[in-house]
């Protein structure tokens, strides 16, 4: 059985619809409709029903599944080791990092690391979602977590600190009750803001930090944020307010099997010492 008829085959049923596994799988649609009808042709069965909401898998096909994950697997385990094997400090090297510190922290650090290691090419990737480092789709993850998966290796580079942020023309003037701003996944009041602005009221809710930075410096409200975005530029105050310590960390981390690739040795280094070297602002010390 060909790999590559079985990728196509796991996109499809994990996507659901031809287009989104061809741009799961970086080709066209017509080509993935293609390789899965030539792949059931060569099985001599029928793998997924054509249905008005896309493709549905057939009974062979949920037969065949849980092996095609085994296979899938054991591809991207020969993928890592032969990866891991590269001893060259060239090449690309792609790197997960959070949209807000890598433009904070990593991406002003940068040019030292390409003086250095000018043969290296860097790909930051600073997307919102979690990007899967098993399936190589990137070498190395910064991550703001309190716990990071098991299948990876790194350590806590430093803990996370908080604080609570204003704007001048916010503070300075007098309000009824005190405006917060709070990110969309808080769906009830959080506790810092039960505990020090009891009656507060939501002035807007958002799904990323630039933008609660944005709102807060423009005056609209109060928010709770990390001290490495909102210590960073002027602007902003913070609220001598009691918080509780985070319990989540800046940690490096990836895949075990890329521990001794020779060019994420050293950016994983390299990271560490770029956070460590940031530790006061990180830590809320300036």
């Amino acid at each position: 059985m060909n790999w590559d008829d079985v990728r196509y085959f796991l996109a499809l049923c994990r996507e659901g619809s031809v287009s989104s596994a061809g741009r799961r799988l970086g080709v066209n649609h017509t080509t993935v409709a293609r390789r899965v009808a030539a792949f059931e042709a060569e099985l001599g069965t029928r793998l997924f029903d054509r249905t008005r909401d896309g493709y549905a898998m057939t009974q062979a096909a949920e037969n065949m599944y849980a092996q095609a994950l085994d296979m899938e697997e054991q591809a991207l385990a020969i993928d890592r080791a032969m990866a891991g094997r590269d001893a060259e400090l060239e090449g690309r090297l792609k790197i997960t990092v959070p949209y807000d510190f890598a433009n904070r922290i990593v991406a002003p650090a940068l040019p030292r690391f390409r003086a250095e290691f000018p043969c290296i090419e860097l790909e930051l990737l600073t997307t919102t979602g979690l990007v899967d480092l098993a399936a190589r789709e990137a070498d190395i993850a910064v991550r703001l977590t309190g716990k990071p998966p098991e299948y990876l290796v790194g350590r806590q580079v430093l803990p996370l600190r908080h604080g609570v942020y204003g704007a001048p023309v916010y503070l300075g003037a007098a309000h009824d009750k005190p405006d917060v701003i709070l990110f969309r996944s808080d769906k009830e009041m959080p506790p810092w803001v039960e505990e020090n602005f009891p009656g507060a009221r939501i002035a807007a809710r958002t799904d990323n930090l630039s933008t609660m930075h944005a709102c807060v410096r423009a005056g609209l409200g109060l928010a709770r944020m990390p001290c490495y975005e909102a210590d960073a530029e002027p602007g902003l105050e913070r609220v001598d307010v009691p918080l509780t310590p985070s319990k989540w960390g800046v940690w490096i981390l990836n895949h075990v099997d890329l521990r001794s690739t020779a060019r994420v040795r050293v950016a994983r280094e390299f990271l560490i010492d770029v956070i460590e070297a940031n530790s006061d602002l990180i830590l809320g010390r300036r």
